[in-house]
């Protein structure tokens, strides 16, 4: 191992968790006041020490927001289930995609609109 390399569970200032997950350090402090599970230990003069609890957690929040699509507020409803904050699938099931209706003309059946408002509701109630 590298001298400059740490533990994996040695603790990480916010220089090195950015570098890391290759964010600027403003998001993670961005992070920490949209997610309240994220909370670093904080020393003498503000100094921000993530313990590898609060790593996994923005690494999780980091993959949910960048690869797989998630919004902040999408994070937030799966990480307030204390369940889903203890095991946020690390690659959840794509949303469902919702083909629009088939537009000739501008004209679009009341049926076709109101399959449309049921599929919508199925998916935001899933």
């Amino acid at each position: 191992m590298a001298s400059s390399e740490k533990q994996p569970d040695a603790f990480r200032t916010i220089g090195e968790l950015a570098r890391d997950l290759g964010v600027a350090q403003h998001i993670l402090r961005y992070w920490e006041t949209k997610f309240p599970q994220l909370k670093p230990l904080q020393r003498a003069g503000n100094r921000r020490y993530y313990r590898p609890a609060d790593v996994a957690l923005a690494r999780r929040i980091h993959a949910l927001l960048g690869q797989d699509g998630y919004t902040v507020r999408g994070v937030q409803k799966l990480l307030a289930d204390k369940r889903a904050a203890d095991d946020v699938p690390a690659s959840p099931t794509p949303p469902m995609t919702i083909p629009a209706p088939s537009v000739q003309q501008g004209e679009v059946s009341v049926a076709q609109l109101t399959a449309l408002r049921d599929r919508l509701r199925e998916a935001l109630d899933s």
